[in-house]
């Protein structure tokens, strides 16, 4: 039987001020299996066309912390102490940064590490040409 399973996008959103964003990763929290996993793929141009001025370091930074606060252990500092779910909690709570996640989705998995490989490719990685 499906697992349950939680997900949200990771997002920079280079001016905040303005709400745009571009979808750089997905965090996926399946408490039944106790995966809690992160991947990203940054798309420089992307971001560039929305803010030539962006510091991409510093969103690669940002982006380094959340996957070490996502994976667990004493370099991700106090966050990274807590139980998968509570980090998967911390990691979604809404934040006014340039590194931001969506609001937090449902569904269902057998395989969360194949799911989030899923949701990456559907969410994140940049649209094929369409389907006819």
């Amino acid at each position: 039987m499906p697992d349950l399973f939680e997900y949200a996008m990771i997002r920079v959103v280079p001016r905040v001020e303005r709400g745009e964003c571009v979808n750089v990763g997905v965090l996926l929290w399946c408490q039944r299996a106790g995966f809690l996993g992160s991947r990203c793929v940054v798309d420089r141009e992307r971001l560039a066309s929305l803010d030539p001025f962006l510091d991409q370091d510093a969103v690669s930074a940002s982006l380094a912390a959340l996957r070490r606060v996502c994976a667990g252990g004493l370099d991700a500092g106090p966050p990274g102490r807590l139980p998968g779910g509570e980090r998967f909690r911390w990691l979604t709570a809404p934040r006014s940064t340039v590194v931001q996640t969506s609001a937090v989705h449902t569904g269902f998995t057998d395989d969360p590490a194949a799911e989030l490989d899923r949701l990456v490719e559907l969410l994140v990685a940049r649209p094929g040409p369409p389907r006819g």
